[in-house]
């Protein structure tokens, strides 16, 4: 059972609590509301290195862009994409495309029963904890890559008599480009890099509210499978369990289930030389051998159950905790939902799973509703790596701390606070992740299996409308990646931007913007960029 499952069991039907506790959201409004603003963008853009040389790089960018909010009856839609060209003066550095965006849709086939869910990211990750940590990618950049993934699958959920049926299947596609990981720490060597992989995921639940019974009840199961290219690694997984949920008080109620879960991970072995070493190709993947035995690296099955408390003072205010055995151990899973008014959102959540690289940012897709904002370093153009909306929000820094080829258990917490009063605009993402990566002693990935990398992070961004015509923002982050890697040292990135916006005709808008970052690496030599912008963009 996936993340996003564990977390949305209560909208699947696996957790059940009395009407009055359920977390109504506000009306959905009945008029048609469709906004799709395309525009083009003209950049110059600046940026100086202040520790080593005061190197002076300068380039030009022409972007296309769109953004769109799809509210309507059958339909509810958010894409925000862009797709730029860098033109660089210098003989030693080539030209640069970058394409970044995320989307999240739903199309009602069958009014409030079967739905069409869809989703998707273009954004770049970091290739190794060890090495660099580049926050402004201009130029010949290491340790950075470009990722894409996707999803769709119909969701459906109904009501038959007094039992309430939910059942949904999402297919997905992740793709990982290959690059150079750069200087890695003395004695380190480098990591294998995702590549690609096709992930399914089904479940099906049946359940009864608490009205006619005293409690409610539901029974659920699931399949998971990710078929990644690299060194043919295969994730399975598949669960049955049983909930109930008993109502203590009219806003609180205890909860737990019992089930079956069997989880294997698989894999080839890497293609050896006459030395016995595995072979790397020209992308530095290592070559599969296609006659190799499957190899065993994680195989878990056995009872798994959880227990725990549901809070739901008011239709705003949402808490679940729950503790349980899972994948061998303890496992702690919990949801936080607060909206006290339209202007403020916070959701925090603590998760706990196996997955690997492509199911976890489906995962992460799946959770994130279909109206949220996404902010955009103004410097760079890219994501700033958190969309928040007043139900749902979602951070990825979690899945894109690196883009290691092994499956993982990954634990951690996520935060996101979102503010928004007369004109100002602020967001607080905060957040820690856990991995422990999986494979087979006997393969290639040998050196990962049982490695444990963390990452810490911090991203605040305030915004102003000044007036009718012009706005500002800025966003502060802060970047802790520990790699788990004995010798290698930990990478500290920190940095902060501004940029203000001005109406020049409607229509037509100006840009300026700085910015200043840095990442430290214990025996290396930190670096400090300083960055400057002026732009023109045109709106149709």
């Amino acid at each position: 059972m996936s993340k996003s499952k564990f977390m949305n069991l209560i909208r699947q039907g696996a957790v059940l609590v009395p009407l009055a506790m359920v977390a109504v959201q506000p009306a959905q409004a009945q008029s048609r509301n469709v906004e799709v603003t395309p525009y083009l963008e003209v950049q110059q853009v600046l940026v100086a290195d202040l520790k080593n040389g005061s190197e002076v790089l300068t380039y030009t960018t022409v972007a296309a862009g769109l953004e769109t909010s799809i509210q309507t009856r059958q339909a509810e839609a958010q894409v925000n994409v862009r797709y730029e060209r860098r033109f660089f003066y210098e003989d030693d550095i080539g030209d640069d495309d970058i394409l970044s965006g995320l989307a999240r849709g739903s199309v009602q086939v069958v009014p409030n029963v079967l739905a069409l869910e869809a989703g998707g990211i273009a954004t770049r990750s970091r290739i190794d904890l060890r090495g660099e940590s580049p926050t402004n990618t201009v130029g010949n950049i290491d340790n950075v890559t470009q990722v894409y993934s996707i999803y769709a699958g119909p969701s459906l959920s109904t009501n038959i008599g007094a039992l309430d049926v939910n059942a949904n299947y999402r297919v997905g596609y992740t793709k990982v480009e290959s690059e150079d990981t750069g200087i890695l720490p003395p004695g380190q060597l480098p990591i294998d890099i995702f590549d690609d992989s096709v992930s399914h995921s089904a479940s099906a639940s049946v359940g009864m509210q608490p009205r006619d019974l005293p409690f409610g009840w539901s029974v659920s199961a699931g399949y998971e499978r990710e078929d990644a290219g690299q060194l043919d690694q295969r994730f399975e997984g598949k669960y049955a369990r049983a909930d109930v949920t008993v109502p203590v008080t009219p806003t609180v109620a205890l909860v737990g289930g019992v089930g079956y879960e069997d989880i294997e991970i698989s894999e080839r072995d890497a293609l050896r030389d006459v030395n016995g070493d595995p072979v790397v190709d020209s992308d530095g993947r290592l070559v599969t051998d296609e006659a190799s035995p499957r190899l065993l690296s994680y195989d878990q099955d056995g009872l798994i159950w959880d227990a725990g408390v549901l809070w739901r003072p008011s239709r705003r205010t949402s808490l679940e905790a729950r503790i349980g055995r899972r994948y061998g151990s303890t496992t702690y899973a919990g949801s936080l939902g607060y909206q006290p008014n339209e202007n403020t959102s916070l959701n925090v959540s603590v998760y706990d799973t196996v997955s690997g690289f492509g199911n976890l940012l489906n995962d992460n897709l799946d959770s994130l509703g279909t109206s949220f904002t996404s902010n955009r370093n103004p410097l760079s153009g890219e994501l700033n790596g958190c969309a928040f909306g007043q139900t749902s929000s979602l951070c990825i820094n979690d899945a894109l701390q690196s883009a290691a080829s092994s499956s993982f258990r990954a634990r951690g917490v996520n935060a996101q606070l979102a503010y928004s009063y007369n004109g100002w605009n602020t967001s607080l993402a905060t957040g820690y992740s856990r991995r422990r990566f999986i494979a087979s002693q006997l393969g290639g990935l040998a050196n990962v299996d049982g490695l444990v990398d963390q990452n810490y992070y911090a991203n605040l961004s305030i915004g102003r409308q000044i007036d009718a015509r012009s706005s500002f923002d800025t966003n502060v982050y802060a970047n802790l990646l520990d790699s788990g890697f004995a010798g290698a040292p930990n990478v500290l990135a920190l940095g902060a931007n501004a940029a203000y916006y001005r109406q020049i005709i409607p229509g037509l808008n100006g840009t300026a913007a700085v910015g200043l970052d840095s990442f430290q690496q214990d025996g290396f030599d930190s670096e400090l960029t300083a960055s400057a912008l002026l732009g023109l963009q045109y709106e149709f």
